[in-house]
């Protein structure tokens, strides 16, 4: 249960002074934490500033630098109101001081409140940004207006924060000013060596100092107040993942891997060597997998890395102690093709594999559930469907996830249940920077898999602009005249009038006029047969272009695939543009990728594609991603499992998380069940961040 201390911030945003239904359910959606239906008054504490009005700047008219925010003391003249037939036109009141005129410009206000609030002869100070036109000054819609009496009680420095439609600045300033004093005593939950060397200040004053800012460089990440917030976030989700694994490795494992001959059968039959980094890796899981606890990997490898030998590998280790193994991919396509790539080499190795998906039904379903059931399948591939209520294993011993991103963290717990704690190795093909790594999966080991596979060649990639598309369109028209296969990605399936993306239906409909019936298409919203069908049709070379949306981001795998064109190139992130030039140069032959962009090109947009022309390692990549788009869109993090922080951020804050990682290992290593006043302070803290779930755990046992 959450402590009663806690009581006051988890009450609704709805006790608070002037915060009715209507107010209340405006904030919902502006300050709530991700998941949650109900505002909070911890949310609103939460909710920290972006900016500052500072209204200490006095200036004359003429003096006032344009688009600086300054206070300006007036006498009103009169108001220039718009006549009926020109009602988009704004209001302006006209007013001065010594130096000159200003015109107060506001938009839609109706002429009783100007009056009201500017009142003809009366001296105001007014403050704002004031610009320019034609010589001649304007202030649109001030921030602030008020009687130059009563300048001393005028706020000078007020904070800015996010707003939503409906919701005005200064309600909601005055419901967090109401929110700070419920903020209760609480017990310092920060080891006293980092309080020390960081210089932080408690939780509480933190709060306070970022809730009232005095001057930009107090809103700094780099700010001393910040960063306690950043650490106190990072130890609460550190110390929510510390339990999983703890909660995982509880669950008594056993020693899988016996004398090896299985191995060096599967290792045999491959057609190629193993690369130094697929050793590495391996000799990583075989000693985790030997090993009584549970293992808890994570094997990250750069697109054609080879990470599924890694994988077929540690399932023969797992057969030779006479446990089963389960292979989870993301997708149906995925999973068919791990099969057929997989079933050659368990054939020689002797190892049984079959592949369960939503699509099997009947009698086909019954006899493969049998056979899993009483031990007949060694390996069994699929999608969700392998976690069913109706799926029963002989003896699982090992579960490979495939693009673990794309599951989600909170269902680590769940895939295992299926057999004695099973070991666990997740694969993920999207480089994640370090600093994710521990963001994300903090409760795992990590194998890094350098390099790629012998006779790999580089990929040219050029940017093209969208002007130049029917060249494109000649130079692939030569190429599938000489036998080559190219990839055609389109962000949209279909055309929509909000967007002027060209959708794949539509490009594939354009390029059949130039290439005929050569011409597939492959996009998300197609049935599971229809996807199989068109990339079928693409290996076999029945069509020689696959029209795809990015459903082929992730492991499709057509090795005499050789060129790639990515439309609209200025929309994808560094990591998803990656992922899909990986699509080629799995073969002998030199690959291209063209990337189409719609000029002129953004900053960030040109950054981006200079990375992509320069680099082909997924790593360097993904960190110049994390550099130029934050963690916050990396894996597209809402749906990638992989948390978003509220506080913290990841590319800010790099340092603060390891501290915490360690530090949260350290604390459950000396106080595994959070009984000491250090480990109870810990408990509120984890409270305080939403991480009720992880406090379960520890209660569970």
């Amino acid at each position: 249960m959450r402590p009663s201390l806690l009581d006051p911030l988890f009450a609704p945003v709805s006790v608070l002074p002037g915060v009715g239904p209507k107010v209340a359910k405006l904030m919902d959606g502006l300050v709530t934490a991700p998941g949650a239906s109900e505002a909070r008054v911890r949310d609103l504490l939460f909710h920290l500033p972006t900016g500052l009005i500072d209204r200490r700047r006095r200036e004359e008219i003429m003096s006032a630098p344009t688009g600086t925010l300054v206070t300006l003391e007036l006498r009103i003249d009169r108001h220039v109101m718009p006549s009926r037939e020109a009602r988009n036109q704004p209001a302006r009141v006209m007013a001065h001081d010594a130096t000159g005129e200003i015109a107060l410009t506001y938009f839609r206000a109706k002429p009783q409140w100007l009056e009201t609030l500017l009142p003809i002869g009366a001296t105001l100070l007014v403050s704002g940004r004031v610009e320019w036109f034609n010589g001649r000054a304007s202030m649109i819609h001030p921030d602030f207006v008020g009687d130059a009496e009563k300048a001393a009680s005028l706020p000078l420095v007020e904070p800015v924060y996010a707003m939503t439609a409906g919701l005005t600045g200064k309600v909601l300033r005055k419901a967090i000013g109401n929110a700070l004093p419920q903020l209760p005593a609480l017990p310092e939950w920060i080891e006293p060596g980092v309080v020390a060397r960081e210089k932080f200040e408690s939780f509480a004053a933190s709060i306070l100092a970022l809730h009232g800012p005095e001057d930009q460089a107090d809103l700094s990440p780099q700010n001393p107040h910040f960063r306690r917030l950043a650490y106190d976030e990072f130890l609460a989700s550190q110390m929510a993942l510390a339990l999983s694994r703890q909660r995982m490795r509880k669950a008594s494992g056993r020693s899988l891997g016996g004398d090896g001959t299985i191995r060096v059968r599967a290792e045999a039959a491959l057609p190629f060597q193993l690369t130094d980094g697929q050793r590495d890796a391996l000799r990583e899981i075989h000693a985790d997998m030997a090993k009584p606890d549970r293992m808890l990997r994570l094997l990250q490898g750069d697109v054609g890395a080879g990470k599924t030998v890694v994988a077929l590998l540690a399932m023969a280790a797992a057969k030779e102690s006479g446990a089963q193994s389960a292979l989870l991919a993301p997708t149906e396509i995925l999973a068919r093709q791990h099969f057929a790539g997989l079933t050659r080499w368990c054939d020689a190795a002797g190892l049984s594999i079959a592949l369960l998906t939503g699509r099997d039904n009947g009698r086909t379903r019954a006899a493969k559930l049998e056979a899993i059931a009483n031990g007949e399948i060694d390996v069994v591939v699929g999608t969700h469907a392998l976690f069913q209520d109706d799926v029963a294993y002989h003896d699982l011993g090992l579960v490979v996830v495939d693009e673990q991103h794309r599951f989600g963290v909170h269902q680590r717990l769940t895939l295992t249940r299926k057999g004695r704690a099973p070991d666990l190795l997740v694969m993920t093909a999207t480089p994640i920077p370090r600093t994710l790594v521990l963001a994300a999966f903090g409760d795992m080991d990590v194998s890094r898999l350098h390099g790629k596979p012998a006779g790999r060649k580089p990929i040219t990639t050029v940017a093209v602009p969208l002007e130049r598309l029917d060249e494109i369109v000649a130079r692939i028209g030569r190429a599938i005249d000489e036998g080559d296969k190219v990839y055609w990605v389109c962000p949209l399936v279909e055309e929509s009038d909000k967007s002027e993306l060209t959708s794949a239906e539509e490009r594939a409909e354009v390029l059949r006029q130039f290439y005929g019936e050569r011409v597939g298409l492959v996009h998300g919203r197609m049935s599971g047969e229809e996807k199989d069908r068109a990339m079928a049709d693409f290996k076999s070379g029945q069509t020689c272009v696959v029209v795809a949306t990015t459903v082929i981001e992730v492991g499709v795998d057509v090795p005499d695939a050789s060129i790639i064109v990515i439309e609209h190139a200025e929309r994808f992130g560094l990591s998803q543009l990656h992922q899909l030039r990986g699509r080629v140069g799995r073969g002998s032959k030199a690959s291209s990728c063209v990337l189409l962009y719609k000029a002129p090109l953004g900053e960030t947009a040109k950054a981006r594609i200079a990375v992509m022309r320069e680099s082909e390692d997924g790593f360097r990549i993904a960190e110049e991603d994390l550099k130029l788009r934050g963690e916050g869109d990396l894996l597209g993090t809402r749906q990638s499992g992989v948390q978003s922080f509220r506080i913290a951020r990841v590319d800010e804050h790099a340092d603060l998380l390891e501290i915490a990682r360690n530090d949260a290992r350290f604390l459950l290593n000396q106080d595994p069940e959070l009984a000491s006043p250090r480990g109870e302070a810990v408990r509120i803290l984890m409270y305080l961040f939403g991480k009720d779930d992880a406090v379960r755990l520890l209660r569970a046992g």
